[in-house]
């Protein structure tokens, strides 16, 4: 539906307030235009390009310790991209947990790595405060986000399947509905019709 101008008056008065009406209408319109051209073109340029397969990758956990991510072949793993000031990654973080507690025994793992914006010590702090039970890895120099796409938006997870393809991206909040679907198709390719992962390889 589109904007209805009214109708053209008779008389001068009327036709100056008429013209006035317009043309502010017309300026409204190109505005919103405008606006929707822009966002547009923001999402195309913030949103990554997804990888098709686990990068070549190693991060330093908050430990100080080395995580090759391909190391983890043969298991299912979650990349979660986060930073303390998304208020949406601190509120995914609780099911991050118990997603963790439930599936990490049969060979689910995930690790979280901080944006490479985030001071290492606010980092620490919050994965402190929270009791985060899997690795969480700082990117100082943006090797991480750019070998995933160059990740912008927060939170960004990428699942990966356990011969290293990247099956799902999500930028937002997890759907943990869907995920599950995802993990259950993973053990159906495994011939694993049952609820638990452990036909995953648990050798690193």
């Amino acid at each position: 539906m589109g904007i209805r101008l009214p109708m053209r008056p008779v008389g001068t008065a009327n036709w100056k307030r008429y013209h006035s009406l317009t043309m502010r209408l017309k300026a409204v319109l190109f505005a919103v235009i405008a606006v929707s051209l822009i966002a547009s073109f923001a999402v195309m340029r913030l949103a990554p390009d997804e990888p098709v397969r686990v990068p070549d990758l190693t991060v330093t956990t908050l430990q100080g310790e080395p995580f090759r991510i391909p190391r983890l072949q043969g298991k299912p793993l979650l990349v979660n991209f986060w930073a303390t000031s998304c208020r949406n990654c601190l509120e995914e973080i609780p099911r991050l947990i118990e997603l963790h507690r439930e599936l990490n025994p049969n060979g689910f793992e995930i690790i979280g790595i901080a944006m490479p914006y985030d001071p290492p010590n606010r980092v620490i702090a919050v994965s402190q405060a929270k009791q985060i039970p899997y690795p969480i890895a700082l990117d100082i120099r943006g090797e991480a986000a750019r070998a995933f796409g160059n990740i912008r938006l927060t939170p960004s997870s990428f699942l990966i399947a356990p011969d290293g393809r990247v099956i799902h991206r999500q930028t937002g909040e997890l759907q943990l509905g869907k995920l599950r679907a995802l993990l259950a198709d993973m053990r159906a390719q495994n011939g694993d019709s049952r609820t638990t992962l452990h036909l995953w390889r648990n050798d690193t």
